[in-house]
């Protein structure tokens, strides 16, 4: 596998249009990262802006992958905004190409968040996961453990409410064990 990841590249134009054609490549093909299918790129640039201006801000940060001059994966590490909150982030908009799935890229993309927060100081990281879409299990393989759910608060359509499952992944020594986040052992 050929992939570069970037850090916090520079969000020009041409990189933030990539950006949104890729949310809506991964939101069409099933992906659940914030919308439902089918969604078209006019509908996806308000979030995508706001994303991006966490970047730009220096507040997030933004990975993303790419293969062969093509923008094949990308995250958001967001910022908790919150100083009680500071030794953490939350992993969102956690995206792969379609055509590009099923290679590995996702699980790399994953450990280049980890090592980005490792780099960070960072005690843990968080991603939530629509139920419904198994995912929970890929996070799972990477070391993430649900730590909690909120049940039916993600509609997708009237009639069909999905969980919000919590996934944590502890980054070592130093990591708050708060009350329900405890490992046995």
């Amino acid at each position: 596998m050929g992939v570069e990841f970037l850090v916090d590249p520079e969000l020009d134009d041409d990189l933030k249009a990539r950006i949104v054609a890729l949310w809506v490549e991964v939101t069409n093909a099933g992906g659940a990262v914030g919308f439902v299918a089918p969604i078209t790129a006019a509908e996806v640039w308000e979030t995508a802006e706001a994303a991006f201006g966490g970047v730009t801000s220096g507040l997030d940060r933004l990975i993303v992958g790419v293969e062969d001059g093509a923008l094949g994966a990308l995250l958001f590490v967001v910022d908790n905004r919150f100083g009680l909150k500071d030794h953490w982030r939350v992993l969102k908009r956690v995206m792969v190409s379609p055509e590009r799935q099923g290679r590995g890229l996702g699980a790399a993309l994953m450990r280049e968040a980890e090592a980005l927060a490792r780099a960070m100081g960072l005690a843990a990281l968080h991603v939530t996961v629509r139920g419904g879409t198994g995912r929970e299990d890929f996070y799972a393989r990477l070391g993430y453990r649900e730590v909690g759910r909120i049940p039916g608060a993600i509609r997708v359509a009237p009639g069909d409410d999905r969980d919000d499952i919590l996934m944590w992944l502890e980054l070592g020594a130093g990591t708050p064990k708060a009350a329900g986040l405890t490992t046995p052992g």
